[in-house]
């Protein structure tokens, strides 16, 4: 068994992780800043050391004595400035991995994004292109990704980058959350009728994947994309969330062509009075629900013979659990 430290532990994909660590026998450290909310890790047999990727010195004492990082922390939204998630997704990904190489550990596992090869297109792998029509936060995480392949080549430390696709599932306050609120409350509508082909990884799945390439050294120097490899749109998704919710899904739908101007200015008069509230809708948000976006999962097949072990209804089933016991 091993030291590991995990970065962002408090938040939906890093609790996870460090609940399957822990449980897997292995002794874990949770970095989180003091003003987190450790709600999903409590009860958990690991060491809680605050720290923040932007404090260097904090990072020494959190990595001293590991031997991996899981980097999760990160900042996920669809609307701010561009600074703050340069901070937080590029320079502090550049802070802790100096810091992890300083330290000798033994690998360094980054969770990156499906976010930055972009929109409009079905199976798209590891070598697509790089979207050039970038959101903050797509441009900082593929900034960092593309870095730290940059510095592991120079240093020699071992990197495995894991690109997940639409995370949903326990502990997920960011999207599945509001999306069931939606629903239920009847605030819930498609995009072209929910037609577009999307990427879904539950929760249980993606740790799967993470800790599968974070324990085998062919991983190493290499990315992956996560998904559950579903041949799968959002009407789909979304009736199965419905039934598991035991509602009918209701029956509204946005065209793509009204729904991108409507966001757009949404998004333009937050930025242009300068709102700190979070947008109603967001061009992100209706181009993943209203564009192909789709990822193969053959890489993973190839290297490690990888099938998703929870099916979507099954996962559905643990997400609506959990919605209604939180």
């Amino acid at each position: 068994m091993e030291k590991i430290l995990v970065t962002g532990a408090n938040g939906f994909i890093g609790s996870n992780l460090v609940k399957r660590l822990v449980d897997s026998g292995n002794t874990v450290k949770s970095m989180v800043r003091k003003s987190s909310d450790l709600r999903f890790i409590k009860g958990i047999d690991t060491t809680i050391v605050y720290g923040d990727i932007n404090d260097t010195e904090s990072l020494e004492k959190a990595v001293e004595g590991m031997d991996k990082v899981y980097h999760v922390a990160g900042l996920a939204a669809d609307w701010g400035p561009y600074k703050k998630f340069e901070n937080v997704n590029f320079h502090g990904t550049q802070n802790i991995a100096r810091v992890a190489y300083k330290n000798k550990i033994k690998k360094f596992i980054y969770i990156s994004t499906v976010a930055f090869h972009g929109f409009g297109n079905i199976n798209m792998t590891e070598e697509s292109p790089v979207s050039k029509n970038l959101i903050p936060y797509s441009k900082t995480k593929y900034l960092a990704e593309k870095w730290l392949w940059e510095y592991s080549e120079e240093t020699g430390m071992p990197v495995t980058a894991v690109r997940p696709g639409n995370v949903f599932g326990i502990n997920d306050r960011t999207f599945i959350s509001k999306y069931i609120d939606a629903m239920l409350k009847g605030k819930f509508m498609e995009v072209n009728k929910g037609k577009s082909k999307t990427c879904p990884v539950f929760i249980e799945n993606l740790i799967d994947i993470i800790t599968l390439v974070g324990d085998d050294d062919k991983a190493n120097g290499e990315a992956f994309i996560a998904t559950d490899g579903l041949d799968i749109d959002w009407h789909t998704f979304n009736t199965k969330l419905a039934n598991a919710l035991e509602i009918k899904l209701p029956n509204a739908s946005i065209p793509y062509y009204v729904a991108m101007p409507v966001a757009k200015l949404y998004y333009g008069i937050h930025r242009l009075l300068g709102i700190k509230s979070e947008p109603f809708l967001t061009p992100y948000r209706i181009n993943n629900g209203g564009k192909n976006y789709h990822f193969s999962i053959g890489k993973l097949n190839k290297y490690f013979d990888y099938r998703p072990k929870i099916n979507i209804d099954e996962a559905m089933y643990r997400t609506v659990k959990w919605y209604k016991e939180k």
